[in-house]
């Protein structure tokens, strides 16, 4: 017994028709939403990488804070502690250009949580203090850790750098040996350094000063909040 050659081809396109319509409507069905997890849950998934890659590579760290912090602004907006990442990343940044475009946006931001608003405020005067700086000559003068006078003003035609840190803070000590190279062989040819220090203990810092051979003026005022700190907008070293 033979087919009939129109009959197979008939079933065959009404199976290839049927076949197109089931995909179509497979297709158009609504997809079933995956819940996004809580925020506590991504915070400190993305807190503990960072603070891994912290002490690693400070560089790449910096770098990826910025990126998760616009990140987990994008998908949580009303979360403070996304906005402080942004704030941190200001902070460990030497990019001038990107620290006031962030704090810009930082400025910028509205919402109705108040901790967020609380960083916005902070980012404004921290800005406020920048931009004041920006091009204008540093007013810094005082009496140094071992007595002497200390003027800017009276150091004009030399290069100088004005290193703000302490003995507990470990990127600083790290960056010592590098600071006293440079220093012992440019310092006759113009070269300056100035210390301001952020310790509290002043017997401590003159040994620790003492010990690795920092032959460059001091400032020390042992207070809570270092006065010099405050005035140049320094928060974190």
């Amino acid at each position: 017994m033979t087919s009939n050659p129109s009959s197979a081809l008939a079933g065959f396109l009404l199976a290839c028709l049927s076949l197109s319509f089931t995909s179509s409507l497979a297709e158009q069905a609504p997809k079933e939403e995956v819940p996004k997890p809580p925020f506590e849950e991504v915070y400190k998934k993305e807190e503990a990488a960072l603070i891994a890659l912290l002490k690693i590579d400070r560089v790449q760290a910096t770098t990826e804070i910025e990126r998760v912090a616009h990140k987990l602004i994008k998908e949580f907006p009303d979360e403070a502690k996304a906005y402080f990442l942004l704030e941190v990343f200001t902070s460990l940044s030497s990019d001038q250009d990107k620290i006031i475009q962030t704090l810009e946006r930082l400025t910028s931001t509205k919402s109705k949580n108040l901790e967020v608003m609380k960083i916005a405020d902070r980012a404004k005067s921290r800005l406020d203090r920048i931009k004041s700086l920006i091009d204008k000559p540093i007013e810094l003068a005082f009496s140094s850790l071992d007595g002497k006078d200390i003027d800017l003003k009276k150091m004009k035609g030399k290069v100088i750098l004005v290193d703000f840190w302490a003995t507990w803070c470990g990127p600083c000590i790290e960056g010592i040996p590098e600071i006293k190279s440079v220093y012992n062989e440019f310092n006759s040819e113009g070269f300056e350094v100035i210390g301001i220090s952020l310790d509290m203990d002043k017997s401590s810092l003159e040994s620790f000063i003492s010990e690795n051979e920092m032959t460059w003026p001091q400032y020390f005022d042992g207070q809570q909040e270092n006065l010099l700190a405050l005035k140049f907008g320094v928060e974190r070293i």
